[in-house]
């Protein structure tokens, strides 16, 4: 940007004095610095150092033209995607800044960045006093209008009267559902009063440090779909979602209007070895040790309260609570607290048991089923003690060694909706299941290529094996799921996977802290390299096509890699040598017809793919009726839906679905009562899930064919693959 490096700054200054900067105080009275603090610009240039240098940087973007006018656009889209706050004259407003955005992080100075941030605060409170004014009227709900809610490609609104028109749409929805619901006018106008200061009152609580990570990540997005800036804080959560642990008092908290809320209580942790708190417990004051002063927390950003009440293990932390059975006025009461290593259960793997009846001449079969989330791993823990530290694979080999003992005939791995994690999780999680070789290849921005093998002798399962996928399962998930394809491990079934093909390292800004210095500056998450799997070919942008397909829920032009318009173009490198442990092709046709006559029978099957197809015409609208005869019979059909349903698995003896007799309440998560809404939560995760249960009876499938024919056996497991036990 060398050539408009001499755009004129007094232009840039006058537009800056020009925008609200009265609006940018806080609702505590501070005001947020319109220039960049000594550590925002030495961050900014630190980042942008790494994000242009080659040697960091898998593809590295200097600052251009090009690159100016993404960020602007991505900065424009993190504040109003939708397009519901600015008009197009604001729009208009912010155009020099259009080419300065890429000097700005190079030179450390987000300043416009926060001036176009003040225009928005504006725009928040104008657009909340406009809604709750329209709440004072009645709407009539009787004529053709609907609401269109996504925007994402609309124009700019023309002006206010547009925004006026698009806001009396949204308040008209927000209303009738709560009027469909049940809802009496006077509740709707609290609830939605209520609900609309809330959009104000979270804008009016982000800090300058927010502004400017908010900034920081449109550019760090215009240089890769993954690579992201995280602040100290931000970085902290990262890590202890990688490791499933924090230190802390073992509560999960909400916020619900202007109080802290306690939502769940961990089993294990500090809180629930002590007994005294319990979920819907108001949390409204925290001191540190047991003679520290409490500091009264109402009113404050719930990151705020959890960073008082985290701390060191081993430290005291105090909380003044009033108790969930009392009023909001309720006797405030005090409990002390030791905190210790909480381990986030919920996010580990998990196993069932499916039994598969026997048909005809195959015999029953018990196939085993493991959920993985995540590839999590503690990284520090390793770091300190290498025999014992929070592992996906050290958790799915225990899982795997208990359905040994069960005498399972064979494993599922669930890998749906598994975003990714640690690479090294991901290769020695195969590990688990070949003898020896290459997992995965890393292509470097230099062009090396690395092979990450696993070396270890010996398989924990030798038995048959299938991975369920689908479109939210990314990265470390379509390693496993390619290697397993490559080596004939495992079959795949399930939904071609997301198509991220990228591997990202943390970069610590904070790598030389001063004495007694916490960290100030964060850490990048920084695209460092492309993997391919050990047959040559990337899963960028193509992800992991299974063997054996089930019906498309989310259309890769809706979700996936390949909706980055910055995304790295699939490619292909040599392959390397490895095993191949049998070839399932012969097999799949087989396969696919049994699938195909099963679920043609399977009611749940036939009901989720009902609800997926309706769902997709639905989403394909983009719009909702505003009139209320529509509505209430779209409510009472699907009510009726159902209720049927349920009845149907009474008749049945199928499994019920314990949310069957939930209904749309048209609230927010954050106006349900907490205790009910986590039970409800919970309840979800035992719902009958159709597809996991047709992947096992594949899997069984499988297993009876190769049992029951020795030549295809023969053909699809030669003897070469030994090693792999699939027909006994």
């Amino acid at each position: 940007m060398n050539r408009r490096s001499a755009a004129p700054i007094a232009l840039l200054a006058a537009l800056l004095l020009a925008s609200p900067l009265a609006l940018l105080a806080r609702a505590d009275g501070n005001q947020l610095a319109i220039a960049p603090t000594a550590d925002q610009a030495t961050i900014s240039k630190m980042v942008y150092g790494a994000l242009s240098d080659s040697r960091l940087a898998y593809r590295p973007r200097p600052a251009d033209q090009a690159l100016s006018e993404d960020i602007f656009r991505r900065f424009l889209e993190a504040l109003d995607g939708n397009k519901q706050f600015f008009t197009a004259a604001d729009v208009a407003r912010f155009e020099p800044y259009r080419d300065r955005m890429g000097d700005a992080v190079r030179e450390g100075d987000p300043s416009a960045a926060f001036a176009m941030f003040g225009v928005y605060r504006e725009r928040v409170d104008q657009r909340v006093d406009f809604a709750r004014a329209l709440l004072k009227k009645d709407f009539d709900f009787t004529g053709s209008e609907r609401w269109e809610y996504d925007r994402k490609d609309a124009p700019w609104a023309a002006d206010e009267a547009a925004l006026d028109a698009l806001w009396r749409k949204s308040v008209m929805n927000d209303w009738l559902r709560l009027k469909i619901a049940g809802k009496q006018p006077d509740e709707i106008r609290k609830t939605l009063d209520k609900r609309y200061q809330q959009i104000a009152r979270s804008v009016s609580e982000l800090k300058g440090e927010d502004v400017f990570a908010l900034f920081l990540n449109a550019y760090t997005a215009s240089v890769d779909p993954h690579t992201d800036y995280l602040d100290p804080r931000s970085a902290e959560n990262f890590n202890q979602q990688m490791s499933l642990s924090l230190e802390g008092i073992g509560a999960q908290l909400q916020r619900q209007d202007d109080i802290v809320v306690i939502r769940e209580i961990i089993p294990g942790g500090p809180a629930s070895m002590d007994g005294t708190l319990k979920a819907g417990d108001r949390i409204v004051g925290v001191g540190q040790g047991k003679t520290g002063p409490v500091e009264d927390v109402i009113g404050w950003r719930i990151d705020d309260v959890v960073a008082k009440i985290r701390g060191t293990k081993g430290t005291q932390v105090k909380l003044q609570f009033i108790p969930a059975e009392s009023g909001i006025d309720g006797e405030h009461r005090t409990v002390v607290l030791t905190r210790q290593r909480v381990q986030l259960a919920e996010q580990a793997a998990k196993s069932k048991t499916y039994t598969i009846p026997a048909q005809g001449n195959t015999p029953e079969r018990l196939i085993g089923v493991i959920e993985l989330p995540t590839f999590y791993q503690d990284f520090e823990g390793r770091r300190r003690n290498g025999n014992d530290y929070t592992s996906a694979t050290r958790d799915v080999a225990r899982l795997l060694a208990e359905f040994q003992a069960k005498g399972v005939h064979g494993v599922v791995l669930d890998l749906r909706n598994n975003g990714g994690g640690s690479l090294d999780e991901a290769v020695q999680l195969t590990g688990l299941f070949i003898d020896q070789g290459p997992v995965v290849q890393q292509r470097e921005s230099g062009g090396r290529v690395q092979v990450y093998s696993d070396r270890t002798p010996g398989v924990a399962w030798d038995g048959p094996l299938a991975v369920l996928v689908n479109r939210g399962s990314a990265s470390a998930s379509e390693i496993f799921a390619g290697a397993m394809q490559d080596y004939g491990r495992a079959l795949i079934i399930g939904e071609t996977t997301f198509g991220k093909g990228t591997v990202q390292n943390m970069l610590d800004l904070d790598r030389w802290p001063a004495a007694g210095e916490g960290p100030r500056y964060g850490q990048i998450k920084l695209t460092i390299a492309q993997f391919f799997r050990a047959d040559g070919g990337s899963t960028q942008n193509k992800g992991v096509v299974p063997d054996i397909t089930y019906p498309v829920s989310v259309d890769a032009n809706e979700f996936g890699e390949s909706t980055y318009d910055n995304a790295l173009p699939w490619t292909r490198i040599a392959a390397v040598p490895h095993a191949r442990y049998g070839n399932f092709a012969p097999l799949v046709p087989r396969l696919q017809q049994m699938h195909a006559e099963r679920i043609a029978n399977d009611l749940e099957f036939q009901w989720w793919s009902e609800d997926v197809a309706r769902y997709r015409a639905e989403a394909a609208k983009k719009y909702l009726s505003l009139n209320e005869a529509d509505r209430r019979a779209e409510r009472d059909r699907q009510e009726a839906q159902r209720k049927e349903r349920q009845a149907i698995r009474k008749e049945k003896g199928l499994d019920l679905d314990p949310l069957a007799d939930e209904s749309d309440d048209g609230l927010a998560p954050s106006e349900r009562d907490v205790v009910r809404d986590a039970a409800r939560e919970k309840a979800a995760e035992k719902r009958p899930d159709p597809l996991q249960r047709e992947a096992a009876a594949i899997l069984a499938n499988a297993i009876d064919l190769l049992e029951q024919d020795r030549a295809l056996s023969a053909q699809i497991l030669p003897k070469t693959a030994s090693a792999v036990r699939w027909a006994e």
